[in-house]
């Protein structure tokens, strides 16, 4: 069968890959740990589910406006205005199935053939995919782990060519859960503003920042510069609502215009009864998340101790999400040449699921998620360390 040349040259989600690949194993009788999918291991707050149920039972189960209910785009913009002083309105917020939807509607309206998009390095696996889905051509600045795999305004700079359309941004970062500070921001959006250049800002775990860390956003600059900023966000990690498929986009209201037009030609709205739920999570109290913020700090900190004890192995402090990002390639063999192999052989030898760094663009690492309980991260990761140590005997 013949597919479209545009289907072709994407790869396939590394992190499903590698989940589906331990299912396999645990369906043959393997004791397998996954730390390689973003998923936070908390329910959904209960007062989520209860306006879930009351939709359900009301029968809100028709169709909705493509953009979503007016009630829930207009909580969106208070979310803005209540914790980064940004003045939007419903007609600047659109509502999307998860963050990704958003990312996809807005590089398909933002490109033409050949316009190039700025991605530093490590990324987010879908980042470059869902660039070349609209045509465009990623170009990828790569970062190093003693500079916390931050990008600076210089490497962005020497980036730029005249085809340059588009920047996107990544903090708290996914892979590396490293966060940009407010001045670094402030730095990044002033040399993007002045270049022309358009800047999607994925703040996606934007409610997962550590102390003292701060979170920063890039609304304020969307609200100074509507025309040259968009910023995606959900609820998928902050409430543990990953399976409710629930995000949005703040942008310029032409350009929700025409992302509700993609929309409308493709999913149309996103589930009635999530919307509700939706609702429930932005004006019921964030008290929630205090506890999840609480855990995911002793569990970085849980698993940053163990990923040093390895020995030759750089892994900066992240500073938001859960991800921990080591560089490992102090380990690599002939036998065992890059983070992909090396994800196959913790597998099979350590019983432990992991991402390859290649799968973010950068084949030094591998991904770690500590979502997921004290214990089994520690006895993960020990496990993890005793393979590696045997690869260096």
């Amino acid at each position: 069968m013949k597919l479209a040349q545009r289907i072709t040259s994407i790869k396939p989600s590394a992190t499903l890959t590698i989940n589906t690949k331990a299912q396999e194993l645990r369906a043959a009788g393997r004791q397998i740990v996954s730390l390689a999918v973003g998923e936070p291991d908390f329910r959904t707050p209960e007062h989520i589910c209860e306006a879930a149920r009351v939709a359900m039972e009301q029968g809100f189960t028709r169709y909705t406006p493509v953009p979503g209910i007016p009630e829930l785009r207009t909580a969106v913009a208070g979310y803005f205005r209540s914790f980064y002083g940004v003045e939007a309105g419903m007609e600047n917020v659109v509502v999307t199935n998860g963050g990704k939807q958003s990312l996809f509607n807005l590089f398909q309206v933002l490109l033409d053939p050949g316009d190039e998009v700025i991605v530093p390095a490590p990324y987010w696996v879908s980042y470059p995919a869902l660039v070349q889905l609209a045509d465009g051509v990623p170009v990828f600045v790569h970062t190093e782990p003693q500079n916390d795999f931050l990008v600076s305004v210089d490497q962005l700079e020497a980036a730029r060519t005249p085809r340059t359309r588009c920047l996107i941004m990544n903090s708290p970062s996914n892979p590396t859960g490293c966060h940009y500070t407010r001045d670094q921001l402030d730095a990044i959006a002033a040399w993007a503003v002045e270049k022309g250049i358009f800047v999607i800002s994925d703040e996606i775990y934007d409610q997962l920042v550590y102390a003292p860390a701060k979170p920063a956003s890039l609304a304020p600059w969307w609200q100074k510069h509507p025309e040259s900023f968009a910023v995606v966000n959900g609820l998928a990690k902050s409430f543990a609502m990953t399976g409710w498929r629930v995000g949005y986009t703040l942008a310029h209201a032409d350009l929700i215009k025409a992302m509700t037009k993609i929309q409308g030609q493709s999913t149309s709205n996103i589930c009635s009864i999530a919307q509700k739920a939706a609702l429930a999570a932005l004006t019921g109290g964030w008290d929630c998340l205090v506890p999840m913020r609480e855990a995911f700090v002793r569990r970085r900190d849980l698993g940053l101790a163990r990923i040093r004890a390895w020995g030759n192995v750089v892994c900066p402090e992240p500073a938001g999400a859960f991800y921990l990002f080591p560089q490992v390639d102090w380990y690599y063999t002939a036998e065992v040449p890059d983070s992909t192999a090396l994800c196959a052989l913790l597998l099979e030898k350590a019983g432990v699921a992991l991402v390859p760094g290649a799968a973010f663009g950068d084949d030094r690492c591998i991904r770690i998620s500590y979502a997921l309980d004290d214990e089994t991260l520690a006895g993960s990761l020990d496990r993890v360390g005793q393979v590696l140590h045997d690869l260096k005997k």
